[in-house]
């Protein structure tokens, strides 16, 4: 069943991290609400992929390769959005994904400011950039991408848990400075979500039993994410600001 919210219709999203996951889920399911919807990262196949695949359920897409660590790639990301769609209603920054397992004592510097920069100052860049046209507008929904790993101890990185817990409070501080400005910013977090890696590296039995951990007895799903996303940045949400939405089957009860 696809999650219907009618008032986003007509308006305009931006989603990086889009070429697969949970970004493209998203952006698909922003699609089939009648959004037009500008795709962004790094793959350009990857992302052609998935413009054709919402061009072909019927929805409005264009894809945009671009890096959401390079400021001057944001600006000019900013000006094709525009352009091509119009200005934007809709920002999910959820570009990142540098998690996996890694012991504290092996990781370098190196490391760790590679992860911070994917995970934690990618999202500040992009917001940075988007943000300002939603604040002189009036009006906008920001969704940010934490992660489970970012709210409790897990078995991803220490850079990785840092960046999303990071990514949790940058939503807070941004959703009080621009609630005046009628913006809205909140984050997502979600858990163990079927992915290809999973698919790749995991047994549909230890898929079963990776489910079973949680109180809800399955791992999540791309459209679970989505669904949640599109929630947050619709008018269903209109009085919520600066919260993080946990995503996770019941796993994490703050």
């Amino acid at each position: 069943m696809i999650a219907r919210f009618p008032d986003l219709a007509g308006r305009v999203a931006v989603v990086t991290g889009g070429s697969r996951g949970l970004g493209a889920a998203t952006a698909q399911l922003l699609a089939c609400n009648g959004m037009s919807v500008a795709i962004v990262g790094r793959d350009a196949e990857a992302l052609e992929d998935v413009r054709e695949r919402l061009w072909n359920a019927g929805g409005r897409a264009i894809a945009i390769a671009a890096d959401c660590t390079d400021p001057d790639a944001l600006a000019d990301l900013v000006k094709l959005v525009e352009a091509e769609l119009g200005p934007p209603d809709v920002l999910a920054a959820f570009a990142g994904g540098a998690g996996a397992p890694k012991t504290t004592l092996t990781m370098s510097l190196a490391d760790w400011n590679h992860t911070i920069t994917s995970d934690l100052t990618s999202a500040f860049a992009t917001i940075s950039a988007f943000a300002p046209g939603m604040v002189s507008r009036q009006r906008g929904s920001i969704v940010t991408m934490s992660s489970a790993a970012g709210r409790a101890p897990s078995q991803a990185n220490v850079a990785y848990a840092a960046a999303k817990a990071g990514v949790v409070m940058m939503t807070r501080h941004l959703a009080s400075e621009l609630a005046p400005h009628r913006v809205r910013v909140n984050c997502i977090a979600p858990s163990a979500v079927h992915n290809e890696k999973m698919d790749n590296f995991m047994t549909a039995e230890q898929r079963t039993a990776l489910g079973a951990t949680f109180p809800l007895g399955r791992i999540g799903e791309p459209d679970d994410v989505a669904a949640a996303a599109a929630f947050l940045a619709s008018d269903a949400a209109g009085w919520i600001t600066g919260t993080t939405l946990d995503i996770a089957g019941g796993k994490i009860i703050l």
